[in-house]
């Protein structure tokens, strides 16, 4: 006759230090998540902001720009710099990366906000492999309202 003799589960064993590390790992894991999503969030707003908004289409209208960088001209990065707004004023110094299939580039834009109207001061490519840069702006009219960039 042999007898079995009941062996504890792995958990049952081992508990004294999965419990812990566990708890670890799905505090570290909400943290990532957390961290993806404020990121994810932040960068939906400015991509989505006038002045992001009005200098891609800027650029993708010159055509100088559109000849070196090539089509499609997309961007290639996060954006650097400042964006605020507060009631109807606002401000932007920021800077795109951006690409095509020809080359790459940044795009810098410098601009103020008042009553739902965008002024840029700056609005221009520096060529990444020439350090060419490129003003958008030019001698044309640089306020954009906000639904019509």
């Amino acid at each position: 006759m042999e007898d079995h003799i009941q062996q504890k589960s792995w958990f049952a064993r081992n508990w004294g230090w999965a419990v812990p590390v566990g708890g670890c790992l799905t505090l570290i894991v909400l943290f990532f998540v957390f961290l993806g999503s404020l990121i994810f969030g932040v960068s939906e707003l400015i991509t989505e902001s006038a002045p992001y908004q009005d200098a891609l289409f800027k650029v993708n209208e010159d055509e100088y720009v559109v000849n070196i960088l090539g089509e499609p001209i997309e961007t290639n990065g996060i954006m650097n710099g400042n964006l605020s707004y507060k009631n109807n004023t606002g401000s932007a110094d920021i800077s795109i990366p951006i690409k095509g299939p020809k080359g790459e580039a940044q795009l810098y834009v410098v601009g103020t906000k008042q009553n739902d109207r965008w002024t840029y001061k700056e609005m221009y490519v520096i060529i990444d492999e020439t350090d060419e840069q490129i003003d958008l702006l030019g001698y044309q009219q640089n306020e954009y309202d906000n639904e019509n960039p």
